[in-house]
């Protein structure tokens, strides 16, 4: 028994020191964690000081940016105003870098076509007080134009010298050519634009008229035998009082109006968000495709048929009327009036439907999403 009381005491002895290291050693891990958070937390609180800092010396910089931008502005419109009053706010083109003179070019040799390409030139055609061909453009010294007769064709061109250099200045004012023809008919025009606007008077007659574009806007009085064919990106077209064997016509945002136009054959329209209008217009059938822009048409009257394809646009018609019509939209309304009886194939989701029920005459199928329908006979 005392052995044992003995060999109990020695082994607490023994073990005395091996607890009292392994107490520091926890103490000590727990006074480096203990540390090691401190000093993670005075680094955010640093940070965090140091950023409000920086965003204090950002925002004044800022405000001393704004002061300077605003100081400008204001010196830049005193300035302007200045310049203005110098010129009595009315003679801008003396503000012009870009000087423009009037150069007038005769054409020799007969010709029955006519080819163009330009620019930003607007381009007028005016009948001639002679015989004789003449063009008269208002022009820079750089950017001036040709004009020649080959293979009995006139072709006017842009003749451009301009450098890098030339394209930095202030350009007031606006190109312009006006065509003197001598004769009343011609086989074809021709016409390759940007930003020039075209106006053909009611004077001529061509047997094929083709006109591409961008921003240019285009008025066509002039009648033509075989398609009238325009095409634009942003630019408005107007035809008007013209007889045509057919009028092929696009703008993607550019309104399209048609007036007092016969045409032996089809009118074909494409159009993106741009309004289309057509008034007193007769052809064999007529195509209108758009997205969201809207399609009117008042007496117009198509001997075959009418195929009308729009989005979110509205189609009205007001005493129109084809041996068979075909209208597709998704929250576009179909409204109007025609002018005889139809067979009517209407659908819709969620749209109100409100047509006649008539039994006889050539159909008439509309079918919308959630626009409305609702079409009387006159």
């Amino acid at each position: 028994m005392k052995n044992n009381v003995d060999a109990f005491i020695v082994s607490q002895i023994s073990l005395s020191p091996i607890c009292a290291e392994a107490s520091q050693i926890r103490l000590d891990a727990t006074i480096e964690i203990a540390s090691t958070n401190a000093l993670a937390v005075f680094s955010i609180a640093q940070f965090l000081c140091y950023a409000s800092e920086w965003r204090i010396k950002m925002n004044k910089t800022m405000k001393r940016w704004f002061i300077i931008a605003g100081f400008l502005v204001v010196f830049g419109f005193i300035l302007f105003m200045g310049v203005m009053a110098v010129y009595d706010f009315y003679d801008l083109e003396k503000l012009s870098t870009m000087k423009y003179d009037t150069n007038t070019y005769e054409v020799n040799g007969a010709f029955d076509k006519i080819s163009i390409n330009v620019d930003t030139t607007q381009i007028e055609f005016v009948p001639s007080d002679n015989e004789s061909c003449r063009i008269v453009c208002f022009e820079t010294e750089k950017m001036k134009h040709s004009a020649i007769v080959q293979d009995k064709t006139l072709i006017i061109d842009i003749v451009d010298t301009r450098k890098w250099y030339d394209y930095i200045g202030i350009s007031i004012g606006c190109p312009k050519m006006t065509v003197y023809l001598p004769q009343n008919e011609y086989t074809s025009l021709f016409i390759d634009t940007h930003t020039g606007d075209i106006a053909i008077p009611q004077y001529f007659t061509f047997e094929t008229l083709k006109i591409n574009g961008n921003t240019a806007d285009v008025e066509c009085l002039a009648s033509v035998l075989n398609v009238i064919e325009i095409k634009l990106s942003t630019g408005n077209i107007k035809i008007d009082s013209v007889l045509a064997g057919g009028i092929r016509l696009a703008s993607t945002t550019g309104k399209i109006n048609i007036n007092s136009v016969s045409s032996k054959g089809n009118i074909e329209i494409k159009t993106t968000t741009g309004a289309v209008n057509l008034t007193d217009a007769t052809c064999t059938d007529f195509t209108a495709e758009s997205n969201t822009g809207r399609i009117s048409l008042k007496n117009v009257i198509a001997s075959n048929s009418f195929f009308i394809e729009n989005d979110t646009g509205n189609v009205r018609f007001e005493n129109s009327d084809a041996a068979q019509i075909s209208i597709k939209t998704s929250t576009g309304d179909v409204t109007g009036t025609l002018l005889s009886e139809k067979v009517f194939i209407t659908e819709t989701s969620t749209g109100n439907i409100s047509v006649p029920k008539t039994i006889t005459g050539g159909k008439c199928e509309i079918t919308t999403s959630t626009g409305d329908i609702k079409i009387d006979i006159k």
